[in-house]
């Protein structure tokens, strides 16, 4: 009697497992499942994740958003206000704003993970929001002030802001995590919209200029950081018997075969990815474009980018993450060698829009890619601080190394040598595509063994 409870129980235990390691391979790409559950916020607070995920929207609004506008102060500088310095060093000053805003990843997301999310939010806005004002205070050809105000100040509160603003969502949704992931990155898309349009017909205004332009855009910045920390709330896993981060947990992240090639599929992409982000509108009035539409192209590019954030990431939780971002990274890199034969304003909106909606897609889904591979929740802010420190090496030196490459031309000192860049980036993203395909092998067989390993 007893053996034949014990056996039951076995069974249970067993089929439960099994159900489990199946659930985990369907998310990943390997192994579909038919989606039928709600999207349901995990503790059942409906009112307190839908403000949560608002809020994190507005700060990657403020975030991410700011930074995909830096294209429009790349051209506003090397044609203008730092018209004696070259485009590879005003592009150091985004970089390092890329840099800063993913390098402090693991120290932020070890300090996520403990229970100090708003402490970094509102010292970070702090921090960001001043400096965007500092901004406003440097003097034309000044490259320094330019430097420290806008690439070393307004980077570091974004490193303390970015992340968390993801993160939080996680502990919020279960259920279709990869699509509140999506709605929230769409903030930064957004961003990327409002702020080229604000930038270019401020600085174009003679009343404003460069001074009042940025003076409102701080305005704006401030406000709706202000809101999102008063909306954000955490909400927290149960707290475990051990501290957020031990030896244990670090080493099993680090022999993570999988973990590791998408990082360094991400790091590759990243690489290469954000170079039209910083140089289309340049590359637009390079190319005879008219002022006014290439201005348009960088506002076209991340509204594409909205759409490539909902729709992929919706898809991404009934057909695979891996499946839905290996496409992307891979269109991406087709529609940047397609820029070579943008001659004209069509062409350039064209190509804008569907770079814009390749490469939401593939950054929306990265954060999701992360969580799935967690072993636990409590080594979310880890795994994602992990990563993020290491692509931001790629955001720092990938722009700068596209202006080297862009050069001055041999036959006329006033154009651009355009292939090399575009060459260069191109090939970092078929890299990177070959990097994620070997994760997804990977990530396949550790779940393959999971499924095969006796109860």
């Amino acid at each position: 009697m007893a053996h034949s409870q014990t056996s039951t129980l076995q069974e249970k235990y067993t089929a439960t497992k099994v159900r489990s390691i199946q659930s985990d391979i369907a998310a990943s790409g390997v192994q579909q499942e038919p989606a039928t559950s709600r999207p349901v916020p995990l503790d059942g607070q409906a009112t307190v994740n839908y403000l949560t995920l608002a809020g994190a929207w507005m700060v990657q609004f403020c975030t991410f958003g700011y930074v995909n506008a830096f294209g429009v102060y790349q051209d506003f500088y090397t044609r203008q206000f730092l018209s004696r310095s070259s485009p590879s060093e005003i592009s150091w000053i985004g970089s390092l704003q890329l840099f800063l805003m993913y390098a402090p990843g693991l120290l932020v997301g070890h300090a996520f993970d403990s229970g100090y999310f708003h402490h970094l939010e509102i010292c970070g806005a702090i921090i960001y929001v001043l400096c965007i004002f500092m901004l406003s205070l440097t003097h034309q050809d000044t490259y320094w002030q330019v430097f420290l105000a806008q690439a070393v100040g307004m980077g570091v509160g974004l490193g303390m802001t970015f992340l968390p603003s993801i993160s939080v969502v996680s502990h919020h949704f279960k259920a279709h995590r990869a699509l509140a992931i999506g709605i929230v990155a769409t903030g930064a898309s957004a961003g990327g919209i409002v702020f080229p349009i604000m930038l270019n017909h401020l600085f174009q205004n003679p009343r404003m200029g460069f001074t009042g332009g940025v003076r409102v855009s701080g305005a704006v910045v401030g406000v709706m950081l202000l809101c999102a920390n008063a909306l954000m709330r955490t909400n927290y896993p149960p707290h475990s018997s051990k501290p957020p981060l031990t030896w244990t947990i670090f080493r099993r992240i680090v022999w993570d075969g999988a973990y590791l090639w998408s990082i360094l599929g991400a790091f590759l992409t990243n690489l290469g990815m954000f170079i039209p982000f910083f140089y289309y509108q340049l590359y637009a009035i390079d190319k005879g474009i008219s002022q006014s539409l290439a201005s348009d192209c960088l506002t076209i590019m991340n509204a594409g980018s909205i759409v490539g954030r909902l729709l992929p990431t919706a898809l991404a939780d009934k057909l695979g993450v891996y499946n839905i971002m290996i496409p992307s990274m891979l269109t991406s890199a087709a529609v940047l060698f397609g820029i070579f034969g943008v001659h004209n304003g069509a062409g350039a909106v064209v190509v804008a829009a569907f770079f814009g909606f390749s490469t939401g897609a593939y950054i929306s889904l990265i954060p999701s890619l992360l969580a799935m591979m967690c072993k636990d929740m409590s080594e979310l802010g880890v795994r994602m601080g992990m990563a993020f420190s290491l692509v931001a090496v790629a955001n720092l030196v990938g722009n700068p190394i596209a202006g080297e490459l862009l050069g001055k031309s041999h036959h006329d000192d006033s154009s651009l040598t355009w292939w090399k860049a575009l060459v260069f980036a191109g090939v970092c993203l078929c890299c990177g595509v070959l990097c994620m395909s070997t994760s997804k092998l990977l990530f396949a067989g550790q779940k393959a063994r999971r499924l095969q390993a006796p109860a």
